[in-house]
């Protein structure tokens, strides 16, 4: 599938989600998703396997399709959720778009969510779950976190002890603590090699 191709569904979703994708959380909002978009084109382009890139299309702008808060007791299927909804918003929606690649994005967006803990067995879900994954991390990690942080009503710091020195890491009270309990756990949680470098990377930044 060459670039046009490629450009022409992107417009696509694009247009999709701004006219019906409306929701509060801004650290999941549609330049969320340009993101992850790029970050995956970015793993992809130094993976030396080959990827689908219209499964990771779909799969990148349609990944939190549906959205629950890091509260809600049935986060887990979020992700689950997109996928279904995914595919079939994409039969409905778009009767043209390939119907042979809907099984491959319907994994990738189910097995993407960190809370979900799907296996992935495809390289189109690994990449999408290191992509997704690096949203976490560097600056734009910091800047989410302590968002999230703000829109959970958590502290951003322990007061005495802000780095756990002589007590239990409590992410869901202190946002800083969520760094070391999560955060910079991820770089060897990745499944592709570039997602690990880029990971690696992002998570010294942090540290810095």
């Amino acid at each position: 599938m060459n670039n046009n191709q490629i450009e022409f569904w992107r417009n696509q979703f694009i247009h999709w989600l701004e006219d019906h994708w409306i929701h509060d959380d801004k650290a999941h909002d549609i330049h969320h998703l340009h993101r992850v978009w790029r970050n995956c084109k970015k793993i992809m382009s130094e993976e030396s396997a080959v990827a689908d890139p219209l499964v990771l299309l779909a799969a990148s702008y349609f990944h939190d399709l549906i959205t629950l808060p890091k509260s809600h007791p049935e986060r887990q299927k979020a992700s689950w959720l997109s996928a279904e909804n995914t595919v079939q918003f994409l039969e409905n929606e778009f009767p043209d778009f390939p119907h042979e690649k809907l099984a491959g994005i319907h994994h990738a967006i189910h097995a993407h969510s960190f809370s979900a803990n799907i296996p992935t067995i495809s390289l189109e879900a690994e990449i999408l779950q290191d992509a997704d994954r690096m949203e976490a991390l560097g600056a734009m990690g910091i800047a989410r976190l302590f968002y999230t942080a703000g829109m959970m009503k958590s502290s951003l710091y322990h007061s005495t002890d802000p780095s756990a020195s002589h007590r239990t890491l409590d992410d869901t009270s202190f946002a800083l603590d969520h760094i070391e309990a999560k955060l910079l756990k991820l770089p060897l949680t990745m499944k592709t090699s570039a997602g690990r470098r880029m990971a690696e990377k992002e998570a010294a930044f942090i540290l810095d």
